[in-house]
C-alpha cells in the first residue's frame, strides 16, 4: 500500500468527526478520496467516477487559478484557511461561497503525498449577511432623507418665527404710534 492510501485508511478512521464536506488529493491534485458529504454537493454527473478528476475541475473556485489552497498549503507546509471564497459546482449555475482549509500530507519521510481540503458551505449565511447589509443601507439612506426633511422643515420653521417676530414688533411699534 502506497503511503497517501495508508494515510488516508489512518485519516478514515476519525474522518467521521468532519460534517463539513472534504476530499483528498494527490501531489497533482487529482481527488484520490472524498466524504459523502461532498459527493452529495455535486449533480450526479459530476459526482459518478469522481476519483481521478481534477479537483479544480469539479469545485470551480476562485482561487483555483492563482492561489490553489493546496499549493499554499504545500508551499507553506502548514495549515491554509481561506473564508469567503466564491465558486461554482460543475455542471451548475448558482453560485456559492465556502470557507476553506487545506492541510499537507506528508508521508513518513516527510515527502509531500497530498493534500486534505475541507469546503464549509456558508452561501446561505453570505447570502443573509448580503441581505441584512441592503436592508442597514437602505435605512442609513432612509434616516438620512427624514434627517434632510427635518433640517429643511426646521429651517422653514425659523424663518416663519423670524417673520412672526418682525410682525409682532412691527404691530407692537404700530400700537405704540396709535397710543401716543
Amino acid at each position: 500500500m502506497d503511503p497517501l492510501q495508508q494515510w488516508i485508511a489512518q485519516f478514515k478512521a476519525m474522518s467521521d468527526g468532519i460534517i463539513d464536506s472534504y476530499f483528498i488529493v494527490d501531489n497533482d491534485r487529482n481527488i484520490v478520496e472524498f466524504n459523502r458529504a461532498f459527493f452529495s454537493m455535486l449533480p450526479r454527473g459530476v459526482a459518478r467516477g469522481l476519483k481521478g478528476k481534477k479537483c479544480f475541475d469539479v469545485l470551480a473556485l476562485s482561487v483555483c487559478k492563482d492561489a490553489c489552497i493546496a499549493h499554499q498549503c504545500w508551499r507553506d507546509k502548514r495549515h491554509v484557511r481561506l473564508d469567503e471564497i466564491d465558486g461554482k459546482i460543475t455542471g451548475e449555475d448558482k453560485p456559492m461561497r465556502f470557507i476553506l482549509s487545506a492541510v499537507p500530507i506528508f508521508g513518513p519521510s516527510g515527502e509531500q503525498l497530498g493534500a486534505l481540503e475541507i469546503q464549509r458551505n456558508v452561501t446561505d449565511e453570505a447570502m443573509v449577511q448580503v441581505k441584512y447589509q441592503e436592508m442597514l443601507d437602505t435605512e442609513a439612506r432612509e434616516r438620512e432623507r427624514l434627517a434632510g426633511q427635518i433640517r429643511s422643515r426646521t429651517k422653514e420653521l425659523l424663518e416663519t418665527n423670524q417673520l412672526l417676530l418682525r410682525v409682532q414688533k412691527e404691530l407692537l411699534n404700530y400700537k405704540k404710534g396709535l397710543m401716543i
